[in-house]
């Protein structure tokens, strides 16, 4: 194509963290791993506003097959499921936290998750805390950091190549529907 403008669109976005923490906590087999068997996840700072990027991204999930709990301190239900306070609150297995807070409000959720036994402590995109994901990895969990459930589940599943978007990956595998 030479040196003019491409017609595909590139999914790289900027990160905070250093190329080190990059591999550990955005590991492509890693992030295909936890969103290819659809569970439970507990999505803390769910909005009850459909505009907002984390009620976008609990639809999203919740129609793939994905329980949501949503973790507000708004009493109420959201999307068809009730909402708890904490982590603490929640009464079955979460298999990932998905935290959609301020990187300085993260570290007391990552505790939360440890204490709940979660398998994945997952931090959206710009909400990254290095020092809870590096705390949270040590505690024997696994962690992804600044990347979006929903964009990497579209990226690893739900085709996004096909409508001219960079995905970064190269599969022989026809999408399945």
């Amino acid at each position: 194509m030479g040196s003019g403008t491409s017609l595909v669109c590139d999914l790289g976005l900027k990160t905070t963290l250093t190329p080190e923490q990059q591999k550990r906590f955005q590991d492509p087999a890693t992030i295909r791993r936890i969103l290819s068997r659809p569970g439970t996840v507990a999505i803390v700072g769910l909005s009850s506003d459909p505009q907002k990027a984390s009620y976008f991204v609990a639809s999203y999930l919740q129609k793939r097959g994905w329980k949501i709990i949503p973790v507000t301190p708004k009493p109420g239900r959201i999307l068809g499921e009730e909402s708890v306070r904490d982590l603490a609150s929640i009464q079955e297995r979460v298999d990932v936290v998905d935290i959609f807070r301020p990187p300085a409000d993260v570290p007391p959720i990552v505790e939360q998750a440890i204490a709940i036994k979660a398998g994945v402590v997952w931090m959206q995109l710009k909400l990254a805390n290095a020092t809870a994901a590096e705390r949270a990895a040590a505690a024997g969990l696994t962690v992804v950091a600044d990347k979006c459930m929903k964009m990497e589940h579209g990226r690893h599943f739900g085709g996004l190549h096909t409508a001219g978007m960079n995905t970064g990956l190269i599969s022989a595998r026809r999408l399945q529907r």
